[in-house]
């Protein structure tokens, strides 16, 4: 088999499992209990927020450990809007996960909020002009993904933080899709609160952290015993936190030559796809995008025809985000590009991994090349 939906998931990594499995069986205490066994956790969760404030150059006060990125967007979204809130406007894109989208949504239906979509350039990146003249004296958040999680367009972050921070709004950046390929710096960034996820990393599902900076106020989602220094009560997983700090410094520590080396095989093979298949059409941004993603759409097709095909060639990949499966509506990001929603329902999404090879590549393009003749084929 060979796997190339490494953005839906990844394998938990040998080391990962190996840090976190004492905390799963012997070292099982619960960090807030006062006794011998509870502070060897409490010990060891606290390691592993140091080693992810280090990461990111941040106070280990700022890391909130929380279940995952999905969490994490809404603790930010949620959390900062109702924390104290200087308006009821908000800014986001139209390409964001469903996560930051449907905590916009709530807050729009359920607390009044207006919300501003910026809109984007064919291959989905933000013209900061554009956020400039959408921040109004009542705007309380902006928030805009690192990177693309369907097409992997790469946003300018640092360019639209220094017009949120001049105008003393705070902005919030899902960072799930970037870690591992992208710097994670938040000064750097400039950003106040960033999501990431584990197993986008070789961690498991149901790890992640929120970076929230400073003494921002926020809101919990979780209200209980006041864990995490209030900000999301509920006895901490030690383990995985353990696993998500493992598999960042993991990924930290391979980034600036993994980036750079996937980003040659996704070039390779984008150029096969674009060169043997007829008719393929790369979505996103040529250049500014993840080193680990190539998506197309294939007009004459249907995306989950095509994926049905190369999995019977032993290719695995997917039609765009893994939180989307199931539904019938096109991709909600590859419309806001101006994709017409037909040719949407024909996208593939292939995303690369560090073990991911050329030959798999090779064999990829030729599958692909060879299902999509298949699958226009039988529509004729």
């Amino acid at each position: 088999m060979i796997y190339l939906d490494h953005a839906a998931t990844t394998p938990v990594r040998p080391e990962v499992l190996a840090a976190m499995w004492p905390f799963l069986t012997t070292r099982y205490g619960n960090p807030s209990s006062h006794h011998h066994v509870g502070e060897a956790a409490a010990a060891a969760l606290l390691e592993a927020r140091q080693t992810v404030a280090q990461l990111l150059g941040c106070r280990i006060g700022d890391i909130i450990f929380t279940g995952g990125g999905t969490e994490a967007d809404n603790l930010a979204i949620k959390g900062l809007a109702l924390g104290a809130p200087r308006g009821r406007h908000l800014i986001t894109t139209p390409l964001e996960h469903e996560a930051v989208l449907e905590s916009c949504d709530y807050l729009h239906r359920l607390h009044g909020f207006e919300v501003t979509l910026l809109s984007t350039d064919a291959t989905g990146r933000v013209d900061p002009d554009e956020l400039r003249c959408a921040l109004r004296p009542d705007t309380t958040l902006v928030s805009v993904q690192y990177a693309n999680n369907e097409v992997g367009t790469v946003q300018n972050i640092a360019a639209l933080s220094a017009l949120t921070r001049a105008a003393r709004v705070p902005l919030h950046s899902d960072a799930v899709q970037a870690a591992g390929w992208l710097p994670l710096d938040v000064a750097a960034l400039a950003v106040d609160a960033l999501s990431l996820s584990g197993h986008k990393l070789g961690a498991p599902p149901g790890t992640g952290a929120l970076y929230l900076r400073g003494r921002l106020p926020i809101e919990p989602l979780l209200h209980g015993g006041g864990q995490e220094r209030g900000k999301r009560s509920g006895t901490e997983n030690v383990a995985g936190a353990v696993a998500f700090a493992t598999a960042l410094r993991l990924a930290e520590a391979e980034r600036p030559a993994a980036a750079a080396s996937v980003a040659r095989l996704r070039d390779d093979f984008i150029e096969a796809v674009l060169r043997d298949t007829a008719g393929a059409r790369l979505t996103g941004h040529a250049t500014h995008r993840l080193a680990g993603s190539a998506s197309f759409v294939f007009p004459g097709t249907s995306g989950e025809a095509v994926l049905l095909e190369l999995e019977s060639r032993g290719v695995v990949c997917s039609s765009g985000s893994a939180c989307a499966a199931g539904s019938s509506d096109p991709s909600h990001v590859l419309t806001a590009l101006g994709v017409s929603a037909d040719e949407a329902h024909t996208a593939v999404r292939f995303t690369l991994s560090t073990s991911t090879t050329a030959a798999q590549l090779q064999q990829a393009a030729l599958s692909l090349r060879d299902s999509v003749i298949q699958v226009r084929r039988l529509q004729t």
